[in-house]
């Protein structure tokens, strides 16, 4: 090992945990190891034991050698998605107790009669009114009465809830009945979990408010006691510098927020693969991007357009409503662990279901039995069965034969055409997956790049591109574990917002003004404890015009809250954005101003550049090896680690490493990059 200081970042999935160290020269070394889903953090620590046997030390070494580790967990979406979070009840105002079950009167399909309520996260009885009332001004129309909330209170511990969202009307406006309620239940039920909704969510629709305070009681025990557990063993292994959380936005906090705000990391670790989409777009100067990460569960699409992703609060996860703002990441349930059947039909289906990290795939070896999309590479020949991890571990290339053969049979084809048949189905999916994320946005997929990363994407991405018509696909040299590399690449970042409702020609600007300078000093207070470097503020509106029922993210960077004609120029960018998005604007109706966002961001160093590699020999080392496109053919496999900047690839050919594997069909040509970055043209149909 040698003297350098290190940046950890670490990647929880369903099936492996990936871990990257950037040393202070740029030097990129990672890994994987299973993941551990009874308990992540054993997961975690085999990651870094085998990461520092990489780096030929072992983990305290490495530890003692570490300046900061960035970790994305699955902990919070996981206890959503399989209703294991805490026991919680919910504290409303008395007559709003059913808000969370009504919802917003939609369901996701409203033509059908039969569909079932969705289940909420607090039954009814566990849902409990309290007499209070705030109005939209913010004033007291009724005082709290602490007899009902005693009652309340006495109720939730015979139950014995061990979390408790409280989400008073209009306490966006003013808070100090929800505090007054936290400070109640603290001293009668020590110890119970507290969310306020004035502190998670402080915006108006009640729903939204409910829904994403009553997810963030939901999974904040699951959260901390996760992530105190890692700390505690990262500490008993000698690190003694920050753990930081990606959050669902994209940027990363201390443990404390991220316990403090635990729905914020529903989609933790997706984030780190958009900010390092994010990061390398401005590597390889490619502006509009299609990220496409497949792991072994799932596939996350979202875009990169002129440099930067898009922003969402209408984030849904397991049926509950999230409102905080996240990166706008779409989840398909492909992935090389999805499993492929024959329905009664005779109809070859791929997933939803996963074989996951166990059993996992046949060729695991764990005891696998069916046939999933892993399986079909290792019978086409694109996966090296004594290769697998970089040699660390073998599949189990019988056993992922025999499971293939059994589909065969039922589709009456050989085992070779029946794994194609598997890989046919997948890449449509996927496929069809990036066209209703790109049209949705009003955009034209064959405009962008598809930048592939996640372990499984190498071996389907230029096949995905042909039935897209894309012409260029982007592999990173860190594609099985560029989430894990990506979190390494973004900062620390509050978010904060405010209601502020209001025609912008009637608003005050000195209100407005004072609203965004408030929320500035909160944001900074927050940041204060965690950081003291170069701070960055980003501002917004979320406005609509007045008989919408929507609105639109409007950005107000570079804007001077001093001028006297603030709201004009307010409602000018509001009727250029609406413009921008819809084709369309109207400026003689009024804009309405609804809440206003502001992002304070601790400017964390840079990654540092990669050597470049410089060799004589251009293509490095070769083999060949039989498989399976259309037919049994040698092609020619190249290690990606001994090819040098500048040299050519066509395909049909694999490239493969420790950690992935990319397969070019006929019409393929890859360009290596400087850094060891595979840039595709692939041959439309």
């Amino acid at each position: 090992m040698s003297d350098s200081n290190y940046r950890i970042g670490i990647d929880v999935g369903g099936t492996f945990t990936d871990i990257v160290a950037v040393s202070d020269e740029g030097t990129v070394v990672f890994s994987k190891a299973p993941s551990t889903p009874a308990d992540p953090s054993i997961g975690v620590m085999d990651a870094i034991g085998r990461l520092s046997h990489e780096l030929e030390t072992d983990s305290v070494g490495l530890l003692s050698r570490t300046e900061r580790i960035v970790h994305g967990t699955t902990v919070a979406t996981n206890a959503l998605l399989e209703r294991k979070g805490a026991k919680t009840g919910l504290l409303t105002t008395i007559g709003h107790r059913d808000v969370l079950e009504m919802r917003e009167g939609l369901k996701e399909d409203r033509y059908n009669m039969r569909l079932a309520a969705p289940e909420t996260l607090v039954p009814r009885y566990l849902r409990l009114g309290v007499k209070e009332r705030i109005r939209p001004d913010g004033s007291v129309h009724i005082p709290l009465d602490n007899r009902s909330l005693d009652a309340a209170i006495e109720k939730l511990r015979e139950a014995k809830v061990t979390s408790i969202a409280v989400c008073y009307l209009h306490a966006y406006k003013d808070a100090k009945h929800e505090r007054e309620t936290r400070s109640r239940i603290e001293s009668k039920l020590p110890g119970v979990s507290v969310s306020l909704s004035s502190e998670v969510f402080p915006e108006i629709k009640e729903y939204e408010r409910v829904s994403t305070t009553v997810v963030n009681a939901y999974v904040r025990p699951v959260v901390e006691k996760y992530l105190r557990k890692l700390g505690d063993r990262l500490s008993d292994t000698g690190y003694i510098g920050p753990v930081l959380i990606i959050l669902s936005h994209g940027g990363v906090a201390p443990i404390d927020e991220a316990v403090r705000l635990a729905a914020g990391t529903v989609l933790s670790g997706p984030a780190g693969g958009v900010a390092g989409s994010r990061y390398g777009s401005s590597l390889i100067g490619a502006e509009n991007l299609v990220p496409f990460d497949m792991g072994g569960t799932s596939t996350d699409i979202s875009m990169i357009v002129n440099g930067e992703p898009a922003l969402s609060s209408t984030r849904g996860i397991a049926g509950q409503r999230v409102a905080l703002q996240s990166l706008d990441i779409v989840s398909i349930a492909s992935g090389g662990g999805s499993i492929a059947r024959v329905d009664n039909g005779g109809i070859l289906r791929v997933g939803p279901e996963s074989a996951g990290a166990v059993p996992g795939p046949a060729c695991y070896g764990k005891g696998g039995k069916e046939v999933a999309v892993t399986d079909a590479s290792v019978v086409l020949g694109f996966l090296d069965p004594n290769n697998f991890l970089g040699g660390r571990e073998s599949l189990d290339k019988e056993a992922a034969d025999a499971a293939v053969d059994k589909l065969a049979n039922k589709l009456s084809v050989s085992t070779a055409e029946a794994a194609e048949g598997v890989h046919r189905v997948i890449n449509t999916q996927m496929a069809e997956g990036i066209r209703l994320v790109s049209v949705r946005r009003g955009v034209d997929p064959r405009k962008f790049a598809l930048l592939s990363f996640g372990g499984a994407a190498g071996i389907h991405i230029t096949e995905i591109a042909r039935q897209l018509e894309v012409g260029r696909v982007v592999v990173p040299r860190t594609a099985a574990v560029l989430s894990a590399w990506g979190m390494l690449a973004t900062d620390l970042r509050y978010e904060v917002s405010r209601t502020h409702i209001g025609d912008a020609g009637s608003l005050e600007a000195n209100s407005v003004c004072q609203i965004f300078r408030e929320m500035e000093q909160e944001g900074k207070a927050r940041l204060a404890s965690a950081f003291d470097g170069q701070i960055s503020i980003k501002s917004s509106a979320d406005m609509r015009y007045g008989e919408q029922i929507y609105e639109i993210d409007v950005s107000l960077d570079g804007i001077n809250f001093d001028r006297k004609d603030l709201m004009q120029e307010i409602s000018n960018r509001f009727h250029a954005r609406h413009n921008e998005l819809f084709t369309y604007s109207l400026p003689d109706q009024e804009a309405v101003l609804v809440n206003g966002r502001l992002a304070v961001i601790g400017e964390l160093p840079r990654l540092p550049e990669e050597p470049k590699k410089i060799s004589d020999t251009k293509v490095g080392q070769s083999k060949q090896r039989n498989i399976f496109l259309s037919g049994w053919q040698d092609v020619t496999v190249y290690d990606l680690e001994s090819l040098s900047p500048g040299a050519t690839v066509s395909g049909p050919a694999i490239i493969e490493s420790a950690t992935t594997t990319i397969v070019l069909r006929k019409g393929d040509d890859a360009v290596i990059t400087s850094n060891l970055w595979l840039d595709i043209s692939v041959e439309r149909q």
